[in-house]
């Protein structure tokens, strides 16, 4: 796989030498059993699969050279590149301005854009009424565009499929940018609509069933489907993608389901369930899936709780949390200082967003088992700083 250049201080020698020597030992990545850090008081299982992805590495290496080629201009982010406070604030720190907030908000007009400004669009890709404004700007978007290739196969593979006549159900966050920009892009050649769970998606079944009346449907998915959407007459032929950062268990169970409401509505078997149904298992992203698997790996260990860190509204992050804290008592952190001390500790609930203290976080025992993963969107720095931390904490060394 390709080497990027990114800054060294996103990377760390400790994190860097087990990944290797994983690697090493495990070359065709079927061993998703953790790495014990045994530091004698605690022992810290580091998931098989975690931190920076291709995508996410990509997207640094054009940011930072994108400043480099460009002294003296003005250098705006379309919106936060990657969701990691860190490396956003390295890029505000050299200058470089955000045009948007991660929910699409106004930061900075678009109408105070010129020709000699250079915008760099995010790791999530953006719409395509956004690049069209550019272009118009006379701003290329080709040089700086640092959308994550795995993002690009989503949108290549709803094209696809949009020239055999099916529509598209997007399962995504319905706010997230990739979300939006997948919806852009699939709903410029097909009826598209988005789901943002398996709740939803059997609602949206009910609709093809005629279950429930057709006229619901477009106050039930308002702001979710695609101009002159018809519900009788766009969701006869379908192919389901998603935004790359959700679960990819979740993406398939909704899959499987709809496809199981084609084949009983349409007496359909596997011989010609592609006449109504279109294969989309291609499109999950191999990174979202190696971590999430290396998580469900990790959680067979028995420990007495896990840590998850990453930036907050990392979407790939908080699946992860979700993951850990389905088995046991689970902490989402996104630097080492919310580590507070050996007794309190400041914890992030990846449902309602909300950040609190909690005491006691650290079992009285010895050895204290701590399950430990990252996001994608995480430096290895950072995770290196996290055990760092707790080393210190029970007075031992690395």
């Amino acid at each position: 796989m390709k080497q990027f250049n990114v800054p060294t201080g996103y990377r760390s020698g400790l994190i860097s030498d087990i990944k290797n020597r994983r690697k090493e030992q495990d070359k065709l990545k079927k061993d998703f059993t953790p790495t014990l850090l045994d530091l004698g008081p605690i022992q810290i299982y580091l998931a098989r699969h975690f931190g920076f992805c291709y995508g996410v590495e990509n997207a640094i290496e054009i940011a930072f050279r994108t400043i480099e080629e460009n002294p003296g201009k003005r250098i705006f982010l379309l919106s936060e590149m990657i969701h990691n406070p860190k490396v956003n604030e390295d890029l505000q720190q050299q200058g470089v301005q955000f045009l948007q907030d991660t929910y699409g908000k106004q930061l900075i007009p678009f109408e105070t854009l010129t020709a000699d400004d250079v915008v760099i669009i995010p790791a999530f890709g953006t719409t395509l009424q956004i690049e069209a404004m550019l272009r118009e700007k006379g701003i290329p978007t080709e040089h700086y565009n640092t959308t994550c290739p795995f993002v690009e196969k989503v949108w290549n593979r709803s094209e696809q499929i949009a020239k055999k006549g099916y529509s598209i159900v997007v399962h995504g966050k319905p706010q997230h940018e990739e979300t939006r920009a997948t919806f852009s892009h699939a709903s410029h050649h097909t009826p598209t609509v988005v789901v943002n769970d398996m709740t939803e998606a059997v609602e949206l079944s009910k609709y093809i069933t005629g279950e429930q009346p057709a006229a619901q449907f477009y106050e039930a998915f308002r702001g979710r489907y695609s101009q002159g959407f018809d519900i009788e007459k766009d969701m006869q032929r379908i192919g389901v993608v998603n935004q790359t950062t959700q679960l990819a268990s979740d993406t398939q169970a909704i899959s499987d389901y709809l496809k199981s409401v084609y084949i009983k509505k349409y007496q359909l078997t596997a011989a010609n369930i592609a006449e109504r149904f279109a294969d989309t298992r291609d499109t999950l992203c191999y990174a979202t899936n190696d971590n999430q698997t290396a998580v469900q790996g990790m959680l067979e260990t028995p420990a007495d709780l896990a840590i998850v860190i990453g930036g907050y509204n990392s979407s790939n992050t908080s699946h992860l949390v979700e993951l850990c804290e389905a088995v046991l008592p689970t902490y989402f952190i996104d630097a080492a200082e919310k580590l507070i001390s050996k007794e309190t500790l400041l914890n992030r609930n990846w449902r309602t967003k909300e950040q609190f203290t909690v005491t006691g976080y650290l079992p009285d025992k010895e050895p204290l088992r701590i399950l430990m993963t990252s996001g994608a969107s995480c430096p290895d720095a950072v995770v290196e700083s996290v055990i760092d931390r707790l080393a210190s904490l029970y007075d031992v060394a690395i």
